[in-house]
């Protein structure tokens, strides 16, 4: 599936791998207006949806499934790059939050994982009922995208008929993001992402609702996200440890089965991930499509001069969904 637009090229202005990445935090775009919708779960839990405005009254339209980074939300940059693209070009867009993302929190003792493929399924299932002729594409950012290269190398997706997936910074190497991201400056990421799954995670814990052994106490000394893995994602999950999650949860080992047409970008100055991730996976599926820069960061790709920068992925979208 080749690409026919070049590839990203940073300007020398903003080429740090670090301004790529908080750039767009800095230059937040416009708020998408949205409806909400709960979907509930098999399971008794439930999930939020936003589906962007206006939405097309063609129910053929086709549909546009964004799945967001850890601790991301409609509120997130890029959703308004990427969601607002595909609404200005007519089609059908939307997020699914995982569990505990959206404005409330979820029902059941347990929350979301980055090889957590279950709720996607069951959101694609329902997609698939309502909208029987619509094209369905799907887009994942970051812990979003590993999932998604997950979900697309499981048996049970091929029933779906999903046209064409874009995935964007994906941490095909969970061990190795992690590490990644306790060294240098990337311990800012590592910070932040933390204090925000501790601000979730403690209230519960201190009323109950969780079946974990540990303490409010345990949980604010964490300093490493591989820590709050190790005892609260894992055994959250029906995982023995943080290595075992890491193994089993993460997506590059599965790119070579994947048969849906998928383009997959990623920045070689990623500040979340080693260097050398994508030779570590050298076996891939002939409908994968991998387009690498040398520069871009973690979900940033951002282009133009001073305050006039734009998204590119807002462009690398729109060819997507043109395609």
């Amino acid at each position: 599936m080749p690409l026919e637009s070049p590839s990203f090229r940073a300007p020398a202005l903003i080429r740090n791998p670090h301004v790529q990445t908080l750039l767009p935090r800095v230059l937040r775009p416009l708020a998408l207006k949205w409806r909400g919708e709960w979907l509930n779960l098999p399971d008794g839990d439930e999930v939020e949806l936003c589906w962007v405005a206006p939405e097309p009254r063609d129910n053929t339209a086709p549909i546009l499934v964004l799945f967001h980074g850890l601790e991301g939300s409609i509120a997130s940059p890029y959703a308004a790059a990427i969601l607002g693209t595909a609404c200005r070009m007519g089609q059908r867009a939307l997020i699914m939050h995982f569990r505990g993302c959206g404005s409330r929190p979820n029902r059941r003792p347990r929350a979301y994982h980055s090889g957590d493929t279950g709720d996607a399924l069951v959101l694609l299932t329902e997609l698939r009922r309502r909208y029987p002729q619509a094209p369905i594409r799907l887009c994942g950012v970051s812990l979003g995208g590993n999932m998604l290269l997950r979900l697309l190398a499981e048996p049970d997706s091929q029933h779906l008929d999903i046209t064409s997936a874009l995935v964007i910074s994906p941490p095909l190497d969970l061990a190795a993001c992690s590490e990644r991201l306790s060294r240098g400056f990337s311990r800012i990421y590592e910070r932040h992402l933390l204090k925000s799954l501790k601000r979730k995670v403690m209230p519960r814990l201190a009323r109950g609702e969780l079946p974990l052994d540990v303490s409010v106490e345990q949980v604010a000394r964490l300093r490493r996200l591989r820590d709050y893995d190790d005892i609260i994602t894992a055994p959250l999950h029906g995982f023995a440890d943080a290595e075992d999650y890491y193994a089993r949860a993460s997506s590059g080992p599965v790119l070579d089965r994947i048969t849906t047409p998928t383009w997959l970008i990623h920045a070689e100055d990623d500040p979340f991930m080693p260097p050398d991730l994508l030779q570590r996976f050298p076996e891939r599926a002939e409908q994968l499509k991998v387009e690498v820069s040398r520069h871009g960061g973690h979900v940033g790709f951002m282009q133009g001069r001073g305050w006039r920068c734009s998204s590119w992925l807002t462009e690398r979208t729109a060819h997507f969904l043109a395609g």
